[in-house]
């Protein structure tokens, strides 16, 4: 596959005398580098088409990377959402980035996104590359754009992209306003979407920018004597207002925000030199007021580059607002999801007297429509990122980078596919939006709830067997006590029935305790939402006992449900030390603590929101066993659409391999006639419950996810005869593509896992075979 084409002027005789001219002519531009255009840019590249991507800093990532160095955020919210972190290609760099760079260090997460770009030979990465100037033609109503010019700094280079196709990631919307795409920029008045916390006139107000700072300990004295420009922050309202502490830097400063009632573009350089003043004198406080323990502390990093929050925002054929965020509206166009919560931050950033944010949450993931990626009025216009069709309100929960790189990849998969088809953005998504879905799903993008249905995969046709299956939803080894001072409660699939479950308790004395069953309400959220049975069981003093509980609901279709042990006096349930597929516990609060950076009370919470928490017992889930056998894991788990949990956890898991004969476990797909099969995929499980970050504000015990399979084969039955095609040992990713040289004609295939990263069991959400 040949890269972008690159035409010069003839070179002079001496170098530098001339400035150097080009023409990139390519099948679609990306212009922005975060982590929406590496994103867009490496979708369009696995998919055959020829990509320019331009950034216009040195370094790839936007504000994640090192430049910047704020926590990618997504649809997890921070573990607030169960099993929503993003698969795709921002789910492949964040499993890379847990393995590679455990300690969290920013230059190592450049480096894997910066290898992830570079892996694609139909990618032209162009750095230092500011474009400034575009051309397009066409009425306002209806423009196209031809190319748009950069200027490469410290190259003297002026190079013109040329390409049918344009992806603006540039998070200022820099290409649609270039373009004369419609755009919008502030806050629109309430009555416009009806949203909840929109003001009640239109205005310019927009999110704030910020800068971050990190410390380290110097073993030793250190004296810090403020510059003239810093800010005496003893003069303002952030002593009073935010907390200060010795123990915080990098991200955890994120309320260090100004610029949102001036013109976030155009003032950057304002914006900028203020947070530089208050950053320098509240460091400046810290070291030398005598309230903190910092004489040893010195500053090892000030960024240089404000992280906008907010600028233009384009419009597209839907703007998605708060409402659907929160109603979770799942749109037939959807393509990508989200699960940050609506977060606003108050119009005077750090200086204001409110607390720093304003949160709204919902019960689980949103969706995010097609419609609100692609440009109204200029016809070859996708994009990405802070950028999107959206409300302002709206956009406070779609803003963040892991959400934005989710969009990323969804346009630039679009891109690809309108060339194939030979069709504008919109047409694609009033004409071919199930294409464009099917092919997400079939990359392992970050869509929820979408069932593959690919007439192409032979897997749909094959006979689906084991070598076992987990038959019993069961956790037993207890590892430690959790008393039942408060509510606890635990989520397990029910497929098809439940007639009764047993819980391992330690009662101190005599007790009666209440059992209630609770369904969801959807399948992407994991709350109880209205109860179904209850049930009250008498417990006598002693350790470690089953106890019988007589919980009975057939559901009208397989899906989760919750279970809520009452809080008793003296008696305690028991967890395990290891996460266990399928299942999550939580605590209960019973009021909602505002978050520390605002304590005025201005978050919103629906019904159980927040009620619930499954970090104090994340890992730790609580010891049961459910009655009669599931089928949630049997093999045909691993063939029905769905390669993430939705409704269930929708993979097959076999029995522990100690019990397998010589300690493997296969799966096997069978057909009447035997396929020629060329090509087979793998997803494994890498635990999309588990939050990660880029820079670690959340650690794990461990690089790689124990449920992911380690070592595996391949087998095919070929004219009656078993034969090994392929082995893999040392496996750490989600998603693996195995393409098979020469093609094999089977009457039937195999995949047998010989080892796992640490589970006892074997677990595959998904083959397909072509």
């Amino acid at each position: 596959m040949s890269l972008p084409t690159i035409s010069t002027p003839r070179q002079s005789s001496r170098h530098g005398d001339e400035m150097r001219q080009e023409v990139v002519k390519a099948d679609v531009t990306v212009v922005g580098g975060g982590l929406a255009g590496v994103c867009a840019a490496v979708a369009a590249a696995r998919l055959g088409k020829k990509v320019s991507l331009v950034q216009n800093r040195p370094v790839l990532g936007g504000v994640s990377s090192s430049e910047v160095r704020v926590w990618v955020g997504g649809a997890t919210g921070l573990s607030h959402n169960r099993y929503a972190r993003e698969s795709g290609i921002v789910g492949e760099m964040l499993v890379e980035n847990q393995y590679r760079n455990p300690e969290g260090n920013p230059y190592i997460w450049d480096l894997v996104v910066l290898e992830k770009v570079k892996a694609e030979p139909n990618i032209s990465l162009f750095l230092n590359t500011d474009v400034h100037e575009l051309d397009a033609t066409g009425a306002e109503g209806q423009r196209t754009i031809t190319a748009c010019t950069g200027w490469m700094m410290g190259a003297e280079r002026r190079i013109r992209f040329e390409s049918p196709l344009f992806i603006d990631c540039t998070g200022d919307a820099l290409i649609g306003f270039l373009a004369q795409a419609q755009y919008r920029m502030g806050r629109e008045a309430k009555a416009e979407f009806n949203e909840m916390w929109a003001p009640e006139q239109p205005d310019a107000i927009t999110l704030g920018s910020t800068i971050l700072f990190h410390t380290k300990d110097a073993g030793k004295p250190v004296e810090f004597i403020a510059p003239p420009f810093a800010r005496d922050i003893t003069q303002t309202t952030i002593p009073l207002h935010r907390i200060l502490s010795t123990g915080d830097s990098g991200a955890r400063y994120w309320w260090i925000e100004t610029g949102g009632e001036m013109d976030t573009i155009h003032d950057d350089a304002a914006i900028r030199d203020e947070l530089w003043s208050a950053i320098y004198g509240i460091w400046d406080y810290i070291k030398n007021s005598g309230k903190f323990d910092a004489d040893n502390l010195t500053l090892e990093w000030v960024g240089s580059l404000p992280g906008k929050r907010e600028s233009r925002r384009l419009v597209g054929d839907h703007m998605l607002t708060q409402t659907e965020v929160i109603a979770q509206e799942r749109f037939d166009d959807r393509v990508a999801y989200g699960g940050w919560m609506v977060d606003l931050h108050p119009t005077k950033g750090m200086y204001d007297t409110r607390g720093a944010a304003q949160n709204m949450y919902g019960n689980g993931v949103f969706h995010i429509p097609y419609r609100s990626l692609y440009s109204a009025n200029v016809d070859n216009l996708l994009f990405a990122g802070r950028n999107i069709s959206a409300s302002h309100a709206g956009f406070g929960a779609t803003r963040v980078m892991a959400t934005c790189a989710a969009m990323g990849e969804a346009v630039g998969t679009a891109a690809a596919l309108c060339l194939q088809k030979t069709c504008t953005p919109r047409n694609l998504g009033t004409q071919h939006i199930r294409d464009l879905q099917l092919q997400l799903l079939k990359q392992d993008a970050p869509v929820m709830g979408l069932r593959l249905v690919d007439t192409n995969n032979f897997a749909t046709q094959a006979q689906v067997s084991a070598s076992s299956w987990q038959r019993r939803m069961a956790v037993e080894d207890a590892a430690a006590a959790c008393s039942l001072e408060r509510d606890l409660a635990f989520v397990l699939p029910i497929h098809p029935a439940l007639e009764r479950i047993e819980l391992l308790v330690s009662a101190s004395k005599a007790a009666s305790m209440q059992i209630e069953l609770w369904a969801v309400e959807r399948e992407e959220n994991y709350l109880p939402h209205s109860q179904v049975a209850q049930a009250t069981v008498q417990v006598q003093p002693g350790e470690h006992q089953w106890i019988d509980v007589p919980l009975t609901w057939k559901p009208d279709a397989p899906g989760n449900a919750c279970v809520i042990v009452r809080a008793v006096d003296g008696v305690s349930l028991h967890t395990d030390e290891h996460a266990h597929t399928g299942t999550l516990s939580y605590v209960h609060k019973p009021e909602p603590v505002p978050n520390q950076f605002h304590p005025d009370g201005t978050d919103a919470y629906p019904p159980g929101a927040l009620e619930w928490d499954m970090k104090p017992l994340l890992r730790r889930p609580l010891c049961f066993r459910a009655f009669p056998d599931t089928q949630a894991f049997e093999p045909a788990q691993a063939n029905n659409g769905l390669a993430r949990p939705f409704g269930g956890p929708n993979l097959w898991q076999s029995a522990p391999l100690a019990s397998e004969a010589q300690s493997e476990a296969w799966i096997e797909l069978a057909w009447e006639s035997a396929p020629t099969i060329r090509d087979v995929s793998l997803t494994f499980n890498a635990d999309v419950n588990e939050h990660l970050n880029n820079l670690h504000k959340f650690t794990t015990p461990f690089r790689i996810f124990r449920d992911l399979v380690r070592d595996y084969r391949i087998d095919a039955h070929v004219n009656g005869v078993w034969q090994t095609l392929l082995r893999e040992t040392g496996n750490r990713a989600r998603r693996r593509d195995h393409t098979l040289d020469p093609p094999v004609q089977a009457q039937a295939l195999r995949l047998v896992v010989e080892a796992t990263n640490g589970a006892p069991s074997a677990q595959v959400f998904e083959i397909r075979v072509y």
